[in-house]
């Protein structure tokens, strides 16, 4: 109780005392290191500026390629850097607060042409990926934009939605379909290790979840990349979320806290001890539900609980590399019962659904002289759910109708040699070998025999290998290439696919760059797929049915353009053909079933590897950077995504929603203030369109005959959803003081209230086909005071 005073005492004077304090100009600390991208070394000397500072601001790297830019003025500055022989580097319009400072770690290209760099240019290459190794289908995204985007409530994968050829889930859900593919083909990576799914209230072989565990406080900026990975990526064939921590505050102590409907999160970060550069960084969120709950606030059934935990620490030595151990874990239930309205609200199904997930991981960089390093990463992984599952039967009593607990643990060790050859030429080579631990259980209740079914009973452990080498070649400062292979191998099965990749950059001038792909992807079908039980040769005995299956695999074709219109505008277009096959679907004559058209739920069907898939697309770009305080982003995308079982016969998958549409603009207003206050008001709105997804139609007649639902399956994903038209709107209100920041935002999602059509179910208790619809409009209150 002494420590929770002691903080709200501290919370409330430092948001009392700055009314009492002078007026003063308000100003923060802008600092970072730089280094070589490809060999990890400091470059010492390089300048760094604040551009359009006058008179001038800016400072030079020390040994250690450190830098340090005192009093700069809160608001949006954009600092460059540069550094004889080698390309320009330029962060546009950082956001600098009073609370808390600005850190960079700057990676720098050396030029091939190095007389060429005498001139300075700067110029936003804000779309350029983290990783030099991924040329094209690619897009890295920051914080700010996480935080900024109408919509995105703090959430990557709502903010990436906003991106050319993605489209969410009008339910309500974060799950995303890239490009045609399953939500089940995105691979979600965290400080460079491959992690379970990073949501609450998930299940097995999902990928997304109605809140993220993740809080985007705790993020750097990170990349994106929905097609043709470079090489160092394996088991995705959809698109890779390759999420990045950010290191704490390694100078002075800074808090957050941050407050909304969703829940409530301390942010804590600073340096262990003085002189020492490693820090501490740690974020913790609780469910606002949850807490109004057990004080009694809220009292109705179905309230969804969660909390998760997130830390990073880094930790330098002088002679031993840098360590990082970095951490996620959560929790999440919730008790939903289900009323039939023709019954008077009777209570005719319950479930009782928990899931959890943690991550923890340690990364090690050790440079071998001054053009080789490697970068070692040790993780251990878990990630379950179980459902309890009761319904009332015609007596007025509750059975047993679903028993589910699944759980996975992994263990990874992986390692990765980087050598720079020369100016133009660098070489990674790695290896990384995945152990599973399941114990899978899963029971329903079978309406023919009126008991429960085992059909998944499973404790086993099985493994993947995956190796990867890919060099790139710089011919000049214009044309690059980048190629290589990945090779996988599943010892479950002895199945394996060998990979190889090629993408080329070719920046014809400063306005103009073309770009083109071409790579084999691979993906385990999920576990669950491997592990359903069929019967055996023996009488009573069960034995895996898909065992054999091999890895689903995908052949990823992509050509484009990005013209830069301004130095804050440019225009991007892409084409891409996806060839799908060894997709598991249906083994009997005349199943339908496709792997491609599956979220999360898992198939008791045995399955072989002979279906088809294909995607095809055009994306268009056009987008201004912040800059002035305005930005916006078009988006446009015209595909087409189709599946082939037994019978020949090319069919629409279930995402196939043919186009998707997205505008975005926003606008910051610096306000007049007094005084030792800066004020700044966000307008932020979001206008998208897509084509509603496919489903079976339900066989009415034949569900009622057997009290379940029936679909019509020799006409697969006939039905179409309705299409989408949804308005967001964000406003944020930002106060500055000197050492604190207060952010007062709104979000309001859906605010036309758009009741789309999203797919249909059959209610067995009225007889009648329900719909799915819509999630209606949603407001989201948000407060945080940082400082």
């Amino acid at each position: 109780m002494k420590l929770l005073f002691k903080l709200i005492l501290f919370v409330g004077l430092t948001i009392i005392l700055p009314h009492f304090i002078g007026a003063q100009e308000l100003s923060q600390t802008v600092r970072g290191t730089v280094i070589d991208q490809d060999s990890r070394q400091a470059v010492i000397g390089a300048n760094v500026i604040i551009v359009g500072s006058d008179p001038l601001v800016g400072t030079v790297t020390d040994m250690d390629g450190t830098f340090r830019l005192e009093n700069v003025p809160v608001g949006r500055v954009s600092i460059a850097i540069t550094y004889l022989g080698f390309a320009d580097r330029i962060y546009p319009n950082l956001e600098v607060t009073s609370a808390r400072e600005v850190v960079l770690q700057v990676e720098m290209v050396e030029s091939v042409n190095k007389l060429d760099e005498v001139v300075v240019r700067y110029q936003q290459k804000k779309t350029e990926t983290l990783d030099e190794m991924a040329l094209v289908s690619s897009r890295a995204f920051t914080v700010d934009e996480t935080s900024r985007y109408a919509g995105a409530i703090n959430d990557p994968a709502r903010m990436v939605s906003s991106f050319a050829g993605i489209t969410g889930n009008a339910a309500g859900g974060n799950e995303i379909v890239v490009r045609g593919n399953s939500p089940r083909g995105v691979q979600w990576r965290l400080e460079g290790v491959e992690i379970p799914n990073p949501n609450h209230f998930t299940d097995e072989g999902s990928t997304g979840g109605p809140i993220n565990a993740l809080n985007s406080t705790m993020l750097a900026n990170s990349d994106f990349f929905t097609g043709a990975f470079a090489p160092e990526y394996g088991n995705a064939y959809s698109s890779v979320f390759d999420m990045n921590l950010r290191n704490g505050n390694n100078d002075q102590f800074e808090l957050m806290f941050q407050a909304n409907t969703v829940g409530l999160d301390f942010t804590v970060e600073g340096p262990f001890k003085k002189d020492y550069q490693g820090s501490y960084l740690f974020n913790y969120r609780y469910s606002s539900l949850a807490l109004l709950d057990n004080l009694g606030v809220v009292d109705y059934g179905g309230v969804p609980k969660y909390q998760d935990l997130s830390f990073k620490l880094n930790l330098p030595t002088s002679g031993a590399g840098n360590f990082s151990l970095f951490g996620l874990g959560g929790t999440s239930n919730i008790l939903s019962e289900i009323k039939e309205k023709d019954l008077d609200d009777l209570v005719v199904e319950s479930y009782d659904v928990q899931s959890d997930l943690g991550v923890i991981g340690l990364n090690h960089t050790y440079l071998l002289n001054e053009r080789s390093y490697l970068h070692t990463t040790l993780s251990l992984s878990e990630n379950g759910s179980m459902v309890k599952g009761k319904t009332r039967n015609q007596e007025d009593n509750f059975y047993e109708s679903l028993d589910s607990d699944l759980r996975k643990y992994t263990a990874r060790l992986g390692t990765s040699l980087h050598h720079k050859i020369n100016t133009r030429n660098k070489l990674q080579a790695g290896l990384l070998y995945t152990h599973y631990f399941y114990d899978f259980n899963h029971r329903e209740f079978d309406y023919q025999s009126e008991q429960l079914e085992t059909l998944i009973n499973s404790n086993d452990n099985t493994g993947l290998v995956q190796a990867y080498t890919s060099w790139q070649h710089r011919f000049n400062d214009k044309l690059k290439a980048v190629g290589g292979f990945h090779m996988q191998y599943f010892t479950f099965n002895n199945s394996s696919s060998f990979e190889p990749r090629l993408s080329l950059s070719y920046q014809v001038n400063p306005r103009h760059r073309f770009f083109a792909g071409f790579g084999v992807h691979s993906r385990l079908s999920t576990i669950t797929e491997y592990l359903t039980q069929g019967p055996g040769n023996g009488e009573g005995t069960r034995v895996y049915i898909n065992k054999d299956l091999e890895l689903p695999k995908a052949r990823h074709y992509v050509l484009g353009h990005d013209m830069q219109l301004n130095d804050h505008t440019h225009l991007k277009t892409e084409v891409y053909y996806q060839d799908l096959y060894d997709v598991p679907i249906g083994a009997e004559t005349g199943s339908t079933f496709s792997s491609l058209n599956e979220i999360s739920s898992f198939n008791t069907e045995r399955l072989v590897n002979d279906g088809l898939g294909r995607n095809y697309g055009i994306e268009l770009t056009l987008e201004r950077f912040l800059d002035h305080g305005f930005y916006y982003l078009i988006t446009a995308s015209f595909y087409d995504s189709e599946y082939q079982t037994n019978d020949d016969i090319w069919r629409d998958t279930r995402f196939n929603g043919r186009y998707a549409t997205n505008a975005l603009l926003g606008k910051e207003y610096q306000l007049k203030t007094k005084g030792n206050k800066q004020k700044t008001l966000g307008f932020n709105t979001r206008l998208l369109s897509y084509g509603g997804l496919n489903y079976t139609p339900i066989d009415l007649t034949a569900s009622i005959l057997a009290g379940e639902e029936i679909r019509l399956d020799n006409m697969p994903y006939s039905a179409r959803g309705d299409n989408v038209l949804r308005i967001d709107l964000s406003l944020t209100y930002r106060i500055n003081r000197p050492k604190t920041t207060q952010l007062l935002k709104l979000e309001i999602q859906n605010i036309n209230n758009g009741d789309a059509l999203v797919e249909q179910y059959y209610n067995k208790y009225s007889e009648k086909i329900e719909d799915i619809r819509q999630l209606p409009m949603l407001p989201v209150i948000f407060y945080g005071i940082s400082f």
